[in-house]
Order: structure tokens, then C-alpha cells, then sequence
């Protein structure tokens, strides 16, 4: 009979999680907000649903504005503090907090898999990859810092999709340059990860607060905040076009990382197999990343020979109940789980109805296995992988990234086209580009608006030294990745120039 893994049942994970740091979190289901070193505030608690199965697993501390700034004050007097605790001590409080995480990490791992509907083995690459970043850091911390001091409190306001190898990673390297940290809980997944690693890290003596709450509400506080000295933010373009523009004014150090419409362009190329490859993987987590490919580029000559490798791919996902069991007893391998949740889902099937209503030609409509979910199950937050050929321009799924496993094609007969069709929203995290033509990637790659672009291979955030960034519309602010991140919250001696993506360079002297 199928089941839930016994190792995951969320009742177990949950009381583990509250037997572990009963300081945060009361009972097994109600998390509290960790400010100026105090786990307090049970806020407006708001019902939070597993995209799993639907069930209400735990509650949002929901705090208001002022409660909120009160927690901002608390971490500003914090920083003034952890200002003056030298390297070596703040290095050894770190690799206290990292070396809980890894005692911890299965745990950690099974919270997220409920929480966002990561399937068990990425769940752990997101909390594995958090541990070797930091420990990097960690390692190269006195280059990195030679010369530099910390800002003050840095705000973290991040998605929930990567709760571990994004936020928690930042959150842990700022400490590390010295500077303290808050952050907000993702509303829509993340809370009880999260909670245990702050509760760890404040456990180690870190300087860390961890608040939940509206995000337009708590803007004022998080954002626009006399002692917030610097802003690290991921996620969508609308909320991060309206903090950019609440910044335009403010000599604040900022991060804001948004989306863009990664685009893989196809022209002479013969290499099948190994694109299969790549474009499956991609599917991982139902390309419910910022680096995710959602379109594909491809020279008219090459699309039978296109469509023969795509669709084989879209076949052989599989999706569903990331926790389901049979006799055997072992976890199934699957490509994604669930989508964040049931909105987003009806997201993705409106814009790919009115694509499809405008002129869009499906190519591919995904179906569910019943063998992969228990019976009765709430599926509602599952989607069946999608394709869809030549997206109407009048189409939000033209011009936007889907943020889920819905992918658009679109045929052209020049190379002019393709740059064209890979830049239609204004700026990219990462592009590639397949082609045997050497040359024919080299002219690419100067006219097509991505920060970073494979030839022939796929492109990420990428681990340790490399930098990462964007262009146009993606991003604006410093970059990060190696020395940057700790330079992006950091200062250096006299005028200096910060390798970045500003939004006025006139008025920011240290940009480049």
C-alpha cells in the first residue's frame, strides 16, 4: 500500500523541530519571530497549507509595521555590538551554527520537502550547498575582508525557493563580514526551515532576527528604514521594480535580484543527446528557479530534429507526491514535486490558455500519474509539464517569465531573429546558446542581454568564486558571488567602485 515515508511524516519532523529549538516554536505547529535576540511575537497567525497535500501544517507568525520596526531597531543595536567581535570569534560562532546544520541537516531537508514541495534529494542539495558556501567563506574569510569594514544591518527579503542555499547562505556570509542580519520569512514556504537554522545560528550567538509578515506591509520597516544599511532582495519584477523605485533616492547599498526570461537559442547544432540531457535536468523542481530556461529559440531547419529529442523529454518527467511509498519502501525519483501552491498553478494554466486562445499551438499537454499520489490525494497544486509553440506577442507569456514547467518555443530564419526573440524582456540572469559555429556564438554573445551565457552548456548562479549578477531589468545593485557578496556589504577604504547593476549611476560614485 502506498504511504508517506514514515521518515517524513510531517508529525514527526515538526515535533523534532520543536524538541530541537523549543525556544522558537510553541507546541509543534506555531513558530515565533526571532527579535533582538528574542524568540517572542506568535504575531497574527496565518494558516499555512502544504503544497503536498494540501493540509494545514503549520502558521505564520504575522507581525505588523511597528512590530517590525521595533525588530529593525533590535537588530541596529545588535550590529553596533557585533561590529567589534573580531574575525577569528566571528568565523568560529559561524562554523558552530554550520556544523549544527549539518548534525541537523536531514531534518532541515524533510522541513523543506513539506514546505515547498521539494523532492527529498534537492531538498538536501539546498541545504548541502548552503554548508559548502559558507565553509568557503569561511576559509577565504581574511582575503576577503582584508581592508574592509561592515555596513551595519543587513535586510534580507527573499523567495521561497531556495530558503537554504540562498537566504541562509547570505544571511550566514554578512555575519561574517561583520555586519548583523534580518530577514523575512518567505510567505509562501520556508517558515519552519528557516526557524531552525536562525534558531541555530542565534544559539551560536549569531546576530541574527527572522520576522514574518506582509511584504508590502513591512516594506517601511525592512526596506525604507534609517537603520537598514543595506537591502538584499530576490524575487519577482513588480515587488522589485517598486523597491528599486523607493530607493532612487536613498544612498543605501541594495541587491535586488528579479526575473528575467532565460532563453536557450538553438542554430547549427548537431549535439541531440547531450541537449536532452541538459533540457531534462532542467525540469528539476519544476523550474521553479531564477535560473530556470523557460524558452527555446530555434532555427526553422532544426526543429524536426528538435521536436524528436523535446518531446521524448517532456514524456519521461516525472511528477508527484515527493514523500509516496510502495512496498520496496524507498523515496521515488522524481523530476518535481508540486508547484508552490494551488495559485500558482491556476497562474500557469491562465497564461497558457490565453496563449493558446490567441494563436499559440500546443505542442505538448502533460498528464497525471495516478501511481504517483495517494488516493483521494488534494492534487491542486500539481501541473503537468507544458509546451507551447510561436506565444502571440500580446500574450503575458511572451514577454514573462512562467516560473514553472511551462515552456514556449518559438521558430525563426535568422540569427537576427534568435538575439531578438532571446532579449524580449529586457535583460536576463543567464541565456545559452547551442550551436556547433564558434563564430556563430561569439556574435551572439555580444548582442544578447544576459549576465551570463553558455555556449553549449547551461548556466547558474554557480558556486564559490564565480559572480553572479544581471542585466537590464533583472537586477539592479551590486553584484554577488565570491569577494563580491562581501563586498556588496561591505566598505573599503576612500572611494571605491562596486561591480554592479545600479539603477542611477549618476548618483552612486562607487558603481562601474
Amino acid at each position: 500500500m502506498k504511504h508517506v515515508h514514515p521518515d517524513y511524516q510531517w508529525e514527526n519532523l515538526a515535533q523534532q523541530a520543536a524538541s530541537l529549538v523549543p525556544e522558537a516554536v510553541q507546541g509543534t505547529a506555531y513558530p515565533l519571530n526571532l527579535i533582538n535576540g528574542v524568540w517572542s511575537e506568535p504575531g497574527n497567525r496565518k494558516h499555512f497549507q502544504s503544497p503536498v497535500d494540501g493540509s494545514t501544517i503549520t502558521h505564520l507568525p504575522m507581525i505588523d509595521l511597528l512590530q517590525a520596526r521595533r525588530a529593525v531597531e533590535g537588530a541596529a543595536k545588535q550590529a553596533q555590538d557585533w561590529k567589534k567581535v573580531d574575525l577569528d570569534e566571528r568565523a568560529r560562532r559561524i562554523a558552530e551554527c554550520v556544523s549544527a546544520m549539518k548534525t541537523h541537516r536531514k531534518l532541515i531537508a524533510g522541513l523543506l520537502v513539506w514546505e515547498i514541495g521539494k523532492p527529498v534529494h534537492l531538498a538536501e542539495v539546498d541545504v548541502d550547498r548552503c554548508i559548502s558556501g559558507v565553509e568557503w567563506y569561511l576559509e577565504n574569510r581574511e582575503t576577503f575582508m582584508e581592508g574592509r569594514e561592515p555596513l551595519g544591518l543587513v535586510s534580507n527579503i527573499a523567495s521561497w525557493n531556495y530558503p537554504y542555499s540562498v537566504l541562509m547562505h547570505s544571511l550566514l556570509v554578512h555575519m561574517l563580514a561583520g555586519n548583523a542580519v534580518i530577514a523575512k520569512t518567505p510567505t509562501d514556504g520556508g517558515l519552519m526551515a528557516l526557524t531552525v537554522g536562525c534558531a541555530l545560528a542565534a544559539r551560536a550567538g549569531l546576530p541574527i532576527s527572522l520576522v514574518s509578515g506582509s511584504g508590502g506591509q513591512l516594506s517601511a520597516a525592512l526596506v525604507n528604514n534609517e537603520h537598514v544599511a543595506a537591502l538584499a532582495f530576490v524575487g519577482g519584477k513588480t515587488n522589485g521594480g517598486i523597491i528599486a523605485a523607493s530607493l532612487f533616492d536613498h544612498n543605501k547599498r541594495y541587491m535586488l535580484e528579479m526575473e528575467g526570461v532565460n532563453t536557450w537559442g538553438i542554430w547549427n547544432f548537431s549535439d541531440w543527446d547531450g541537449l536532452a540531457k541538459m533540457l531534462k535536468k532542467g525540469f528539476e523542481y519544476g523550474k521553479q528557479r531564477c535560473t530556470a530556461y523557460p524558452r527555446l529559440v530555434i532555427q526553422r531547419d532544426l526543429f524536426p530534429r528538435f521536436l524528436a529529442m523535446y518531446l521524448p523529454v517532456l514524456e519521461s518527467l516525472r511528477f508527484g507526491h515527493p514523500l509516496l511509498v510502495g512496498e520496496d519502501g524507498e523515496l521515488p525519483r522524481l523530476d518535481f514535486g508540486p508547484i508552490i501552491n494551488s495559485k500558482k498553478v491556476e497562474e500557469l494554466r491562465v497564461r497558457f490558455s490565453d496563449a493558446r486562445g490567441k494563436g499559440g499551438i500546443c505542442l505538448f499537454d502533460g498528464t497525471y500519474d495516478d501511481s504517483l499520489f495517494l488516493p483521494n490525494q488534494d492534487i491542486s497544486a500539481y501541473y503537468a509539464p507544458q509546451c507551447i509553440l510561436n506565444v502571440p506577442q500580446n500574450c503575458e507569456l511572451y514577454h514573462s517569465e512562467p516560473f514553472g514547467p511551462l515552456d514556449s518555443i518559438v521558430i525563426v530564419d535568422r540569427i537576427e531573429q534568435m538575439i531578438a526573440e532571446m532579449n524580449v524582456s529586457g535583460g536576463a540572469l543567464v541565456s545559452s546558446v547551442a550551436t556547433d559555429d564558434e563564430s556563430i556564438f561569439k556574435r551572439v554573445a555580444q548582442e544578447t542581454r544576459a549576465f551570463k551565457l553558455g555556449h553549449n552548456k547551461v548556466r547558474s548562479r554557480g558556486d564559490n568564486d564565480e559572480v553572479f549578477g544581471g542585466i537590464g531589468t533583472s537586477w539592479k545593485g551590486c553584484f554577488v558571488g565570491g569577494e563580491h557578496l562581501v563586498r556588496a556589504v561591505t566598505q573599503g577604504s576612500g572611494d571605491e567602485l562596486l561591480f554592479g547593476n545600479f539603477q542611477d549611476v549618476s548618483r552612486l560614485p562607487e558603481t562601474r
